[in-house]
């Protein structure tokens, strides 16, 4: 069945589902289809609950139209306040964080976690494991700062070194011969032709 032939009045019997047999039969929403009389009913019975079906359905779209205004007017005095969305938002979770948190489940929990923290941070291979993380650290930075004290000491003894130098002094010579007194890796790229 194809959507084109549903019925997608919200106020309709049908509510959106024909059975296939119905499918070619034209449905106007301001008309109730006919269906035969349950048993025990009178035909003035059926006409009265008919009657009172669609007093309760035109109840519910008017219900709905000022649902809707409602809805609109509260939307207008919330601007009008400066009150949005977001920090309704934000009001709903602060509240709803704060009932958690008084909640019994919570405060229970909160203090069984802080008993097993107080139990592991006191025991034996805690403190064992602590105290041998720290010292590795210790021992680390140690290592670090004579690592990098000895490759400044190197760095400075090649400065000095007569190969250094001589490199030194090539590329001064080589900064020299330049017409613009730059060295060769400092000298502008040569501009591209489009």
């Amino acid at each position: 069945m194809d959507s084109a032939s549903q019925d997608i009045n919200l106020n309709s019997p049908n509510k959106g589902v024909l059975s296939d047999f119905m499918t070619d039969v034209p449905v106007d929403p301001g008309v109730a289809p006919r269906t035969p009389a349950v048993e025990g009913l009178t035909e003035v019975e059926e006409e009265e609950l008919r009657a009172e079906l669609a007093k309760v359905e035109e109840e519910i779209i008017t219900l709905r139209q000022v649902l809707a205004a409602k809805e609109r007017h509260c939307g207008e005095l919330k601007r009008r306040l400066g009150l949005s969305t977001l920090g309704e938002l934000k009001q709903n979770l602060s509240r709803s964080w704060h009932d958690v948190q008084v909640s019994t489940a919570y405060v229970k929990t909160s203090e069984k976690l802080g008993e097993w923290n107080e139990k592991v941070t006191q025991s034996d291979l805690y403190k064992k494991t602590q105290e041998t993380l720290s010292q590795a650290g210790q021992k680390t930075s140690a290592a670090l700062s004579t690592m990098g004290s000895a490759i400044s000491r190197k760095l400075g003894d090649m400065r000095n070194s007569a190969t250094f130098k001589s490199f030194e002094d090539r590329m001064g010579t080589m900064k020299g011969s330049n017409s613009g007194g730059q060295a060769w890796w400092q000298e502008p790229l040569p501009a591209e032709h489009s």
